[in-house]
């Protein structure tokens, strides 16, 4: 073999050496390239997904929030719709109960009232009050000795109030009493409301 030959030999097997290792080297940057662009690609779908979570999140948030302040919204136009009802209900029944005052049932109440307050006073001294619209019914009250009956100053919408001063006991049996308790326990059923139907 001639040295050209050899040469030319051994150009050969340098250059398929080289082919070789390039070949080798391209193919691993290659996988490498792959490989951290699969990760890329993994890692961007993780953030991605994150991302979504956390708008999601955020959009419940705020959707959770709207809901709520719609919640106290509706809720106090509910309070300030039962409010005006109730306010309505008791200015009927204050009417009625202006009629009512009208009737001999009312003396008959009045007469009843004065009796059950004596009953309670038994032999002590009792002072009974009838409001001052009610003057006329005071001729047909039996009230016995051991009672004064007298017209209040101040109205209280009808009824009576009565005193046991030995006792310290303070007879409250008027209308304006009665009302106040009424409308301070007063609570709208919502079965009422929404039509009978329990709502549970």
């Amino acid at each position: 073999m001639t040295t050209e030959e050899k040469l030319q030999h051994f150009l050969e097997f340098c250059m398929e050496d080289a082919r070789s290792r390039s070949a080798k080297m391209l193919d691993e940057y290659t996988a490498a390239l792959e490989e951290a662009f699969t990760e890329h690609q993994q890692n961007a779908i993780r953030r991605a997904e994150q991302q979504v979570e956390l708008e999601k999140k955020q959009i419940e948030r705020e959707t959770n929030k709207k809901l709520s302040l719609e919640q106290i919204n509706i809720r106090r136009e509910f309070g300030k719709k039962q409010d005006e009802l109730k306010e309505k209900l008791f200015q009927e029944l204050l009417d009625r109960l202006t009629e009512y005052r009208k009737t001999p049932e009312y003396k008959a109440l009045l007469n009843n009232q004065a009796r059950k307050a004596l009953e309670l006073a038994d032999k002590d001294f009792i002072t009974i009050y009838i409001d001052p619209q009610d003057e006329e019914n005071l001729k047909d009250l039996s009230i016995p000795q051991s009672a004064e009956l007298l017209v209040s100053e101040y109205s209280f919408m009808g009824g009576i109030r009565a005193v046991i001063p030995a006792r310290h006991i303070l007879i409250d049996n008027s209308f304006q009493t009665k009302l106040s308790e009424a409308k301070r326990d007063f609570r709208f059923d919502i079965k009422d409301i929404m039509g009978g139907e329990a709502n549970d």
